[in-house]
């Protein structure tokens, strides 16, 4: 598995980090809900059970498919989680009459439409860390202010890649190149999902390596813009592009290969082509290279060694990584 490198060079920090319910808290900070239409939508709170195991327990229950439950985000299960789930309206008496041990719903509102994935505006994390020294506290607070200011690497966390990283890229590849079918779709689109991301994840790290304070720009990166939401290169890397990278206007992206996506051109191509595999046929993304966590605060509790840290992420980004990232060491491969 690839090493997850960070922009910041501070000797690595000893602290524990465990997820689980008690430790690991996260609430999705959700779309505005339009309250009418054909459609509910139930804010769960939940603890130990992925998002998959609710929307199992709910088809069950409620004795409907699936695929008929919306969801706008996938949630950790060692943790508690609130998240936001749709179901048909015509379901409304069943969803009134559920229970099921660590699953409270919460609050019910309607929406015009069924929840996809990315409805959502971001997640907000409340994470305890243990045997935090008391002297660490001034560097882990300088770590925090630089992030907010230069960004965090955005990296798909260890959760990505499950246990058998080696093991399930290998496969990836053998589906991919023809020499291995594998009859369950979903199994081989997660197979191959983790594939494309260990290519984003590999030149990632490459270009924090090449980068030093602020993530460093080629010529013919590929661009997001955030208040138009859409991706463009520009000609040559000018001072307006560098200032609009500094105030966090724009961003510059990476790949995850596949079919019908943009690619880097120039030098930046140079780089991603090693990153690369134009044999993959799911569809390909951008992914932002940086995040920038908002709303951040500590509190630590000397007469225990224990370190809490709340902040905001963008959808689609790790809160594991930002803890590694002020560990300045990787967790798992």
């Amino acid at each position: 598995m690839i090493e997850r490198v960070f922009a910041q060079k501070h000797k690595p920090l000893d602290f524990k980090f465990f997820q689980n319910r008690d430790d690991f808290i996260v609430e999705e900070n959700p779309i505005k809900f339009s309250a009418k239409g054909n459609f509910i939508v139930a804010k769960i709170k939940k603890r130990d059970l992925g998002t998959w195991d609710l929307i199992s327990k709910l088809s069950k229950q409620l004795n409907i498919y699936e695929n008929e439950i919306g969801y706008a985000g996938l949630k950790d299960k060692n943790a508690t989680t609130t998240q936001y789930i749709s179901v048909p309206k015509k379901y409304s008496k069943e969803l009134q009459k559920f229970k099921s041990k660590n699953i409270e719903i919460l609050d019910t509102r309607l929406h015009n439409s069924k929840l996809n994935i990315g409805d959502l505006l971001g997640n907000h994390f409340k994470i305890r860390l243990h045997e935090v020294d008391e002297s660490s506290l001034y560097k882990i607070e300088k770590v925090l202010k630089e992030i907010s200011k230069f960004g965090l690497p955005n990296y798909f966390g260890y959760q990505r890649f499950g246990s058998d990283t080696k093991e399930n890229l290998e496969k990836a590849k053998q589906l991919i190149y023809g020499d291995l079918v594998i009859k369950d779709k979903k199994i081989s689109k997660m197979l191959i999902s983790q594939y494309q991301s260990y290519f984003f994840n590999s030149w990632l790290a490459k270009r924090i390596k090449l980068s030093k304070e602020e993530f460093i720009l080629m010529e013919g990166d590929v661009f997001k813009d955030y208040k138009k939401e859409k991706l463009f290169t520009p000609k040559t890397i000018t001072k307006n592009i560098t200032m609009s990278f500094s105030k966090k206007e724009i961003i510059p992206t990476g790949l995850l290969p596949g079919r019908k996506v943009f690619r880097a051109q120039s030098k930046a191509r140079e780089l991603e082509e090693k990153y690369d595999d134009l044999y993959i046929q799911e569809k390909g993304f951008r992914r932002d290279a940086l995040v920038y966590p908002s709303n951040i605060e500590i509190k630590y509790f000397k007469e225990n060694k224990q370190l809490t840290i709340s902040f905001t992420l963008p959808k689609s980004s790790y809160a594991t990584v930002l803890i590694e990232n002020i560990a300045n060491k990787n967790f798992k491969n």
